[in-house]
């Protein structure tokens, strides 16, 4: 692959870490403005350079960075203007609701953590102990970490933003695994594509992405031309759970997700070719596509739960998780001190492997924490995965451009990647490059935590942030990459 080398322009700095990028026309404008939207809760407008708030919702999210050392993946994590925004202002957020603080589900014992609000990732099954393998998410309405909403905002020509109604409120049971960019409309059938993380804490405990009425760990359409005509829906986290005139708003492209930062549509002839990264777990981070695919209505997966039959699985996408991180099979890393060439690898989840190794869809990219490849990097987690479609940058065009937040090869202070790929015919496993970038970050760390694009995919932005710590403030800078 030929190397590529690009630029970063500063757009705006000293920001709060930026989660959405993306831009639409407001109503009554002629041209496109940038959206940057922070974890902690603003949603900042650019237009010719000029920065203003567009909305500030810091009071409706929830307490973020105040255990775990600072680092959290709750807060503002979604944001998408309608379709038709320039007509009817509607908006849609996705975050992580104030005043919604829970213990978790699993004790602290059964996470490998000490003390309420220690972060729970760590929690790792043992296969020698069965009683570790199928854990069960108990009590749910008072063992869960926080509750993430889903509402819909309309912009009126006063230029006030109110909210309209909420479409979804979801118990999580873990800090950690929310999605980012999680909101976002397809050109395809003009729903609202919500994609969900498996609930958090590692290796998902409880199986939430393959069980079919988990919300945790979908990709799922929601119609908002439907009225559900209830104001404030139920918390929930299993669809069974949902009213009925909610159910019926509500269809489900694919399960068996870890994390999903965003998803990004390709429009090629009449189809639209999907993109989604899938976040890894120790050993690899994964990118898939797809086109053709059978939404599955919601009140669909209820009767067959009922009736205990498995839907069609040929129109159902199934990213394999948790038996499949990517290409491999998920593992449990025991290391080897004297050399880590040596560390074993023991899969996790044998038996759900094989179950799922004929219906599961093959990454197209895959990315690896440990590589030996010249010219390749070792990743530490996928943060952004966008469509080039323009011509500025000729080495890219066509090209799936991704970003990891952080080497993990690399020595403080942190530094994100950017690299690419150019997606084959056939959509087989496709090699990648990194991207050579030529602004100088200094003594300062430059973690790479969000990438997006505008409305015709011919520009591509970087959220690059200074620190792992939400709670260490006006860090963040967003770039535009140019040539």
């Amino acid at each position: 692959m030929i190397k590529v080398k690009v630029g970063l322009r500063p757009i705006v700095t000293n920001i709060n870490l930026p989660t959405v990028l993306k831009t639409t026309v407001l109503p009554g404008d002629s041209i496109e403005s940038l959206f940057i939207a922070t974890q902690v809760g603003e949603i900042f407008c650019i237009r010719n350079g000029v920065i203003r708030i567009f909305l500030d919702i810091r009071q409706n999210i929830i307490k973020l960075g105040v255990s775990g050392g600072g680092y959290d993946e709750r807060g503002l994590l979604g944001l998408a203007f309608h379709p038709e925004f320039y007509y009817n202002g509607l908006f849609y957020l996705h975050y992580s609701a104030a005043g919604t603080q829970g213990p978790g589900a699993l004790p602290d014992s059964a996470a490998g953590t000490q003390g309420s609000g220690a972060r729970p990732e760590f929690f790792t099954p043992n296969p020698c102990d069965p009683s570790t393998l199928n854990l069960k998410w108990t009590n749910r309405e008072i063992n869960y970490d926080h509750i993430d909403t889903v509402e819909e905002w309309v912009l009126h020509s006063n230029g006030q933003s109110l909210k309209r109604r909420t479409l979804l409120n979801l118990r999580r049971p873990f800090f950690n695994h929310n999605g980012v960019n999680s909101l976002n409309f397809s050109p395809e059938t003009g729903k609202l594509v919500l994609t969900t993380g498996d609930g958090g804490s590692g290796f998902d405990p409880f199986n939430l992405s393959q069980d079919n009425m988990e919300i945790a760990g979908k990709i799922i359409e929601i119609d908002v031309v439907k009225h559900t005509f209830i104001n404030n829906p139920p918390v929930v986290s299993r669809f069974n759970e949902l009213p009925a005139s909610v159910q019926e708003t509500l269809t489900v492209i694919a399960k068996g997700v870890r994390n999903i930062p965003g998803i990004s549509f390709q429009r090629v002839q009449n189809h639209y070719i999907k993109y989604v990264g899938n976040v890894g777990q120790h050993l690899v981070e994964s990118i898939f596509s797809f086109i053709n695919y059978i939404p599955i209505p919601v009140n669909q997966l209820i009767l067959s739960s009922l009736k205990k039959y498995e839907p069609d699985p040929q129109g159902f996408i199934n990213f394999g998780w948790r038996a499949w991180e990517g290409v491999l099979p998920a593992s449990i890393i025991r290391g080897c001190s004297t050399n880590p060439d040596l560390n074993e690898k023991v899969i996790a989840y044998y038996n759900e492997l094989v179950k799922t190794s004929t219906q599961r869809l093959r990454p197209i990219i895959s990315y690896f924490h440990e590589d030996p490849r010249p010219n390749k990097f070792k990743g530490t987690a996928l943060t952004g995965v966008q469509l080039y479609m323009g011509n500025r940058i000729p080495g890219l065009m066509g090209s799936i451009v991704f970003s990891d937040i952080a080497r993990k090869d690399s020595e403080l202070p942190g530094r994100g990647v950017l690299a690419y790929a150019r997606v084959r015919t056939n959509f087989k496993l496709s090699d990648f490059s990194v991207i050579e970038t030529d602004y100088n970050f200094g003594s300062q760390s430059a973690y790479y935590v969000s990438l997006g694009t505008n409305l015709n995919q011919s520009r591509l932005f970087l959220g690059v942030y200074g620190s792992m710590r939400v709670r260490d403030f006006n860090q963040g800078t967003v770039f535009e990459i140019v040539p």
